[in-house]
């Protein structure tokens, strides 16, 4: 499994977003600068928990653009899947499709497949979490083996907040 360390430099990655565009994550980077990236990874629009947490950070969009904050989402679902998702929660956030499921490999994702040890909605991603400063540096990761115990946004508020007042 792929790890990384905090302040390294974390992989450039290209994938389509649902609504047909490209997202280049060094493309972003490049044009912003002086903004941190989150970068949430999350199992599917199948999913309630992801649907509910999605929604909180819909809900919280406004505080991690004035924290300068960019939010990122991926998952391997389905396109037509996730267009019926975006519309229906009305999700302004990036949602991009790792249909080869290359940010997932690249990135360490857990990936629940037929090896795993109890059964769980099939084959399918669990959920991660990337905080990246402007140039694409780590500054905080989260990887889940299961639906459970992800860091809830107001979680990540707090430790976005934290990493700021300490930063080296």
């Amino acid at each position: 499994m792929t790890s990384f360390k905090l302040s390294q430099q974390v992989p450039n990655f290209t994938l389509p977003t649902v609504s047909g565009e490209e997202f280049n994550f060094s493309e972003v980077l490049k044009s912003n600068s002086d903004q941190w990236h989150l970068i949430i990874y999350f199992r599917g629009s199948w999913c309630p928990a992801c649907m509910s947490e999605l929604q909180e950070f819909e809900e919280s969009k406004g505080y991690f653009e004035k924290q300068q904050i960019h939010l990122t989402t991926i998952t391997h679902d389905e396109k037509e899947d996730l267009e019926k998702m975006v519309e229906e929660h009305g999700f302004t956030f990036p949602v991009l499709i790792d249909e080869k499921l290359e940010f997932l490999e690249s990135y360490g994702v857990h990936y629940h497949d037929e090896t795993a040890p109890y059964e769980d909605h099939g084959t399918h991603s669990d959920p991660a979490y990337f905080l990246t400063d402007g140039q694409g540096k780590l500054l905080y990761q989260q990887r889940q083996t299961s639906p459970f115990g992800r860091p809830h946004p107001k979680e990540l508020r707090k430790i976005i907040q934290y990493i700021k007042k300490n930063l080296k």
